[in-house]
């Protein structure tokens, strides 16, 4: 039986700038944002989907805290991962839910970031105190752009393309009623009803030119807008987000503004609020792996940054769970955060 281990602080290693490379030895990840035009991508340095499994059966046997769970399978048959630190079921649970879409990854790369640094001793009373599960890169075949469709529009280099839809063309995304696909099946079935889940986060890319104030942005939120929330349950979503947008916008190279989305229940944030009374985040990274537009593909020079800001927005979120001061949260930001524009 594994016994309890308690967490590295993230925040502590960000702050000395000594975050290491994640994966193969030609990724260099940076401190500062990499704004700048658009950047191409080499996604030879992303982790594959055998790499990342490679890195969680690893970081499994390492931390006695952890379990890995394969949760189903994709339409391509890869299996899909769950990366659980259950000390106590009456602790406060999070999820944390990445790849969705499979040309969106740098949220992926700092969520593995940050299973690793789980696995160390140097903080003390987080995992006593909240329930952490990762699901990385839901959808790994179109991660991995092994598609029934044509891909030779993408722009992205370095023997492999990424896609945003799965394996038979389907935003993941939108199948949040359906759940026609087996990668949906999965995330309810084996995760969203199995786990009783407090908070979610749901990390996404957007394009790379968005602006707030004038200025642009790395990134942008939103809490569910589905009519049916129950009022609680978008008062607690709404507090997630102050947790992470102050923890993201005070560091002076993440700027947050409010994505413009949609209400309907199909969309993965809306429909876990509305199904599960999950209070959900909506975050949105600047910048995509792969795209058919190059204008949305972002490179080199901010996949670092990129990463920090996803293992700052994770490492806040689970020590504001752990020690309460979420439930204190100031959520009047909303009232004022501009939404985003593209230009």
């Amino acid at each position: 039986m594994k016994k309890k281990i308690i967490a590295l602080s993230v925040t502590g290693v960000l702050s000395l700038g000594v975050l290491a490379p994640i994966a193969s030895p030609a990724f260099a990840v940076g401190n500062g944002p990499g704004y700048g035009g658009n950047e191409s991508i080499q996604t030879s340095n992303l982790y594959t989907y055998e790499e990342m499994v490679q890195f969680l059966k690893k970081q499994d046997a390492k931390q006695d805290a952890m379990e890995l769970e394969v949760i189903g399978h994709t339409v391509k048959n890869r299996e899909i991962y769950l990366a659980k630190y259950i000390t106590n079921p009456s602790n406060p649970t999070v999820l944390f839910l990445t790849q969705q879409h499979g040309n969106e990854q740098l949220t992926t790369e700092g969520a593995l970031e940050f299973i690793k640094h789980l696995g160390t001793n140097k903080t003390k009373g987080v995992l006593e105190n909240v329930n952490i599960l990762v699901l990385p890169m839901l959808n790994a075949d179109g991660a991995m752009g092994d598609v029934d469709f044509s891909l030779e529009d993408y722009v992205a280099d370095g023997g492999r393309h990424l896609t945003r839809y799965n394996a038979v063309g389907t935003d993941l995304n939108r199948d949040h009623v359906d759940k026609i696909q087996p990668e949906t099946q999965a995330l309810h079935q084996n995760v969203l009803q199995k786990y009783d889940i407090d908070y979610m986060i749901d990390l996404h890319h957007q394009g790379t030119e968005y602006e707030r104030d004038g200025k642009l942005v790395s990134g942008s939120m939103l809490y569910p807008t589905n009519e049916n929330v129950k009022p609680e349950v978008l008062e607690k979503s709404k507090k997630l987000g102050a947790v992470v947008f102050n923890a993201v916008d005070s560091t002076g190279w993440g700027h947050i503004g409010k994505y413009n989305g949609g209400s309907g229940e199909n969309i993965g944030r809306n429909g876990a609020a509305v199904q599960y009374d999950i209070a959900t985040l909506l975050f949105e990274m600047r910048g995509m792996s792969d795209h058919e537009d190059p204008s949305r593909v972002i490179g080199q020079k901010s996949n670092g940054y990129l990463i920090k800001q996803t293992v700052t927005t994770l490492d806040a979120t689970v020590r504001a769970i752990a020690d309460g001061s979420i439930e204190s949260a100031d959520t009047s930001f909303w009232d004022t955060l501009a939404t985003q524009t593209q230009r």
